[in-house]
């Protein structure tokens, strides 16, 4: 068998971290970020971050770890210690003793275990533990077990004894009890516990040497955005923060929540977790490091950055740097690009290009990926906004370059059916409710000064006076966005409007022009163009991409004015065409509001005024220039 390729070879990883845990590119592509060193040391509990921003592949690398002495262990849980109920308590409180218990349970598993590392003689609190634990165990399974964590939550339906601790007394966790019962008080007898854990981590010296942490991932299949998700979730929150504090730094538990679900929770002791939040953020410098220690982890230690992006990719794609190419058409988040780069390198093979990827193989992987990351981007918000795969059919073929007027104009068509589909959300279906969802979300980024700004860290929420807004590159491709304005080249189409008015005005004589007209109205045209190109370096209140787009298609109309024949072509044509495009443009810089300034000494007007005058021309008796 043949020795494989370097594009063969190639590889970024799976999509989620245990698999690329599990392939062993986690472990030798993971990148070490100042976010992950600050989980590492214990000085940040709460990670938050968009999907696919690396939460978990941190999450998996802390928990594959064997460096610190302690113990680390994931902890993913199910749909049964959301739903459980606790006698007398409800709301926020009762997930919060849900979350304590479960936590205290699993540290008295752990000290257990560890006990017998400290020493022959077993303090008499740990027996009192392992008395607990078996007297329990049809409860929460044997302690020895694998995955016991998620096990025992299943069976959580009746009464925890804590005789082992000298009380005779049960707490019931039962949901079926009802407030007028004489239960007991789950809230006490978990202090039994906490305070026997308490004291065994301090008898066998465990902080901080011997650190038990647990991470808790995995949750976002238990949002539902309704009230009983919000407890569980604040729930979670308050009893992580209580933990910190009560096991004298023995026992630390680190959250991985998603971004918005954290930012959805409103609750009086939301400031006090501010020291511990960790909001996940990539920079571009992040992500170029990211995808060379991934490619060196399949191809080998010794590939350097020019080889990766001038040797086994193309240098320019589209005649901008291959890495600003791809890097712009991600969201800043590695999962986006490790879709994207392999993508790339399996469209190459699929080409039967196994010696290096081709530029056409990457423009061929950006349709397919800017379409995935629209579906993806739907299904991520699929519990906050459930509209949002509607609104973002709204684009389909506009241009990326999108204005509040535009929008309204778009959300105005289609508001009855939007209304009528998620009558519940009427008030987030507003013009500029809109554009604050989607901003959020990364879809649109704001025109701020001369650059435009998309979602991040901080998330600055669009202002009332912001009008301009930039679909992001990402999802152009597969919306169709491929200009600014959304307006098609100028191609010499035919103006069939403006020149059927013309005729039937009986303003343009049938038959032959005579050269000497031709010549000048060819030369209006060209005075036209070069005097629309002049406002344009003046047009400051237009963004810079449209005037850009404008730009370049006055300057093809120019020339073709310049260097057409009258014999060998078409001139009243050519001239109504080029007026037809300039009125075009008016129209939808005008309803679109894409210049702020739209008086007498706009583009729009200059646009208007040029389009109207070349009409007449074209319209004067044979042998006029058509000029008053």
């Amino acid at each position: 068998m043949s020795e494989r390729s370097v594009v063969e070879r190639l590889y970024f990883g799976r999509d989620d971290a245990e698999r690329d845990m599990a392939d062993g590119l986690l472990r030798s592509g993971f990148q070490e970020t100042a976010a992950y060193n600050a989980v590492a040391s214990g000085r940040k509990t709460l990670v938050i971050g968009r999907k696919g921003v690396g939460k978990s592949a941190i999450c998996v690398r802390l928990a594959s770890q064997s460096a610190h002495a302690g113990g680390v262990e994931l902890v993913t849980v199910g749909e049964g210690l959301r739903q459980l109920e606790l006698t007398g308590l409800s709301g926020d409180s009762a997930k919060t003793l849900l979350w304590r218990y479960a936590f205290a349970v699993r540290a008295a598993q752990y000290l257990v275990d560890h006990a017998p590392r400290h020493g022959a003689r077993t303090p008499a609190v740990i027996r009192e533990l392992k008395r607990f634990l078996k007297t329990n165990r049809a409860l929460f399974g044997d302690p020895g077990t694998a995955g016991g964590f998620g096990r025992w939550l299943q069976g959580l339906s009746g009464g925890l004894s804590v005789e082992a601790f000298g009380v005779k007394a049960a707490a019931d966790f039962a949901p079926q009890a009802t407030a007028a019962e004489e239960g007991p008080r789950p809230g006490q007898q978990l202090m039994l516990l906490e305070d026997r854990v308490r004291q065994g981590f301090a008898e066998l010296g465990c902080a901080p040497e011997h650190t038990f942490v647990l991470l808790v991932d995995r949750l976002e299949h238990l949002w539902c955005a309704d009230v009983e998700s919000h407890s569980f979730f604040i729930g979670l929150l308050l009893a992580t923060a209580y933990v910190g504090a009560r096991y004298d730094g023995a026992l630390r538990c680190v959250v991985f929540l998603r971004s918005d679900i954290y930012d959805s929770l409103k609750f009086v002791e939301g400031d006090k977790f501010r020291s511990d939040e960790l909001r996940i953020d990539w920079t571009e410098s992040d992500l170029m490091d990211l995808a060379l220690r991934r490619a060196r982890a399949s191809v080998g230690p010794e590939l350097t950055a020019d080889r990766l992006w001038g040797e086994i990719f193309p240098r320019t794609v589209c005649g901008k740097d291959t890495l600003t190419y791809l890097l712009t058409r991600v969201l800043p988040r590695p999962r986006d690009l490790i879709q994207y780069l392999n993508e790339c390198q399996h469209t190459a093979i699929g080409n039967g290009h196994r010696d290096r990827v081709h530029e056409s193989d990457i423009q061929l992987a950006t349709q397919r990926f800017s379409q995935w990351k629209l579906e993806d981007l739907v299904q991520e918000y699929l519990v906050a906004h459930p509209y949002l795969g509607h609104l973002v059919s709204l684009f389909h073929n506009l241009g990326y370059v999108v204005t509040r007027a535009a929008l309204s104009r778009e959300v105005e068509r289609a508001e009855e059916t939007l209304h009528r589909e998620y009558p519940a959300y009427k008030d987030a279906l507003t013009p500029d409710a809109i554009v604050n969802t989607l901003h959020t979300v990364g879809f649109l980024g704001v025109q701020r000064g001369n650059g435009v700004v998309y979602a991040g860290i901080p998330l600055l929420p669009v202002q009332p006076h912001e009008d301009v807004f930039h679909m992001h590159p990402c999802f152009r491709a597969a919306l169709g966005a491929t200009s600014p304005t959304g307006l098609d080249p100028y191609d010499r189409r035919r103006a069939s409007s403006i020149r059927a008015q013309v005729l039937i005005g009986g303003l343009v004589a049938e038959g032959t022009i005579p050269a000497d007209r031709e010549h000048r109205l060819l030369e209006r045209l060209a005075r036209a163009c070069r005097s629309i190109l002049g406002e344009l370096t003046h047009a400051h209140t237009v963004p810079d991409e449209v005037r850009d787009e404008i730009g370049t298609q006055v300057r093809r109309i120019l020339a073709l004015a310049d260097g057409t024949h009258p014999r060998e072509t078409d001139v009243e044509r050519t001239v109504l065409d080029a007026a037809s495009y300039f009125h075009t443009l008016a129209v939808r810089l005008r309803q679109d509001r894409l210049e702020g300034n739209a008086g007498p000494d706009s583009l729009t007007a200059a646009l208007s005024a040029h389009s109207a005058r070349l009409v007449r021309a074209v319209g004067g008796t044979t042998g006029s220039s058509g000029e008053a």
